[in-house]
């Protein structure tokens, strides 16, 4: 690295009043791993010295790095794009909960942590049940693993739309659509009541409970779609019926 571009560095991570005297401490090509990590914090970083720290080999070689680069809101986007696609798993995670990342820079982090979910090992899908963004969490609840879901199930960025998504699914767990039934978070909430109710898996008891909960013609409305077995629907029907 020349001496102006190291210059250039230095002075974005010096104090305000110390950047029109850049330090002299260190020498061309001097650049290391926590001076590009302490530059990379200046939201205003030039796009010369980004485009610096890049092209710089043994700096790039730390993970670290290569996470604020691609999370650097001055960062060309061909260069996030590339560096988000060689990160490893636990970093794309991290990188998609950064609060400064672009959004669809995390939509692209996320989509390829759900490319790689049935590649890695169960301890890794856990850890991601238990740690990711809300979109993972939800592809986890179909997690053929009862320690995958049951980890996702109580992920704090989980979303109801996450849940009932996955409800609906065809490929929902028996054991996951009961557990979901008795969950203190999830078995209160009106969306996933109706989920449910759509259910094939969800049991009679639990069914007649939510269906008592919703209004007649709603109810009505939604056991003509439903997957649950004739014989559940034909009793919330005759349920229903003694109502009135």
């Amino acid at each position: 690295m020349n001496s102006v571009t190291q210059n250039s560095i230095e002075s974005s991570i010096a104090p305000k009043s110390a950047r029109s005297e850049p330090s002299q401490n260190l020498e061309a090509g001097a650049l290391t791993a926590d001076l590009a990590l302490a530059a990379l914090k200046d939201r205003n970083l030039s796009p010369e010295v980004i485009e610096q720290v890049n092209k710089n080999v043994a700096v790039m070689k730390a993970r670290k790095v290569r996470v604020a680069l691609a999370a650097h809101p001055r960062t060309p986007r061909r260069i996030a794009l590339r560096l988000i696609r060689e990160l490893y798993t636990f970093d794309l995670m991290q990188f998609a909960l950064l609060p400064a990342v672009a959004a669809d820079l995390k939509r692209v982090a996320d989509e390829m942590l759900l490319g790689r979910l049935a590649s890695i090992t169960l301890g890794e899908r856990i850890a991601l049940a238990r740690r990711s963004s809300g979109s993972v969490a939800a592809a986890l609840l179909l997690d053929r693993e009862p320690r995958v879901w049951q980890t996702a199930l109580e992920n704090p960025r989980l979303a109801e739309a996450g849940v009932v998504k996955a409800l609906l699914r065809p490929s929902a767990l028996p054991v996951f659509v009961k557990a979901v039934c008795h969950h203190a978070r999830w078995s209160v909430r009106s969306e996933i009541r109706m989920a449910l109710l759509r259910n094939e898996y969800t049991p009679l008891a639990q069914a007649l409970e939510f269906a008592r909960r919703l209004p007649p013609a709603q109810l009505r409305d939604l056991l003509h779609s439903s997957r649950l077995p004739e014989k559940i629907k034909t009793y919330l029907r005759k349920d229903l019926q003694m109502r009135k």
